[in-house]
């Protein structure tokens, strides 16, 4: 059976949201706190949150260092909106203390559009998602500054770049949890399956 076992960095942000809809998908869902729990899963999703006070989570429970070894490695890895900035192997504006996992060659600014009195809701054309546009959540969204060459662009939104792939590491600007629409996660779970090894199915 080639059902993939999908975990979500369950340290702070909209965890429930992401479990639902990559059970949607049909994968696996379970949460990840501890390095563990991040041993037994196939690929990872980083949601939306506050980047700083996940970035500090993930070192206080001892899960970043094996977070970024598994990236590096070529573990699927899909991040929203703070999951995109800890995705960055760079941040314009970084908080104190602030880390990043890395897995993708792009510069992000945080809250690039707006505070959360600003957050607004848009269709989003993303490159392999089939049919009609995303309905895009923006909430305190980060956008990509620039990307290296070799992470390819997904989106754009009001001339910003929204959607970024780079090998087996996803991230998107918005919320795609929020919205029941599941192509999202729906591509993120054919990248994990893709993949797998044989041994392991």
């Amino acid at each position: 059976m080639n059902t993939p076992v999908i975990g979500v960095l369950a340290l702070q942000g909209d965890v429930r949201e992401h479990l639902i809809a990559l059970a949607a998908a049909d994968a696996v869902a379970r949460p990840v706190r501890r390095p563990e729990e991040l041993a037994e899963v196939d690929g990872l999703v980083i949601p939306g949150g506050e980047s700083t006070t996940i970035s500090k989570l993930a070192v206080l429970f001892g899960v970043m260092e094996p977070l970024r070894a598994r990236v590096r490695d070529g573990m699927p890895v899909y991040g929203t909106c703070a999951g995109m900035i800890m995705l960055a192997d760079k941040i314009l504006d970084p908080r104190s203390g602030q880390e990043t996992v890395g897995g993708i060659d792009m510069i992000v600014r945080r809250n690039a559009f707006g505070r959360q009195n600003e957050s607004f809701e848009a269709a989003v054309d993303v490159q392999g998602v089939e049919g009609d546009p995303v309905e895009g959540v923006f909430i305190r969204a980060p956008w990509v500054e620039s990307v290296g060459a070799a992470a390819e662009v997904l989106a754009e939104h009001d001339g910003h770049i929204v959607a970024v792939r780079q090998g087996n590491a996803l991230a998107t600007s918005f919320h795609p949890e929020l919205t029941g629409d599941h192509r999202m996660h729906a591509l993120f779970v054919e990248m994990v399956r893709a993949n797998r090894t044989p041994e392991s199915l």
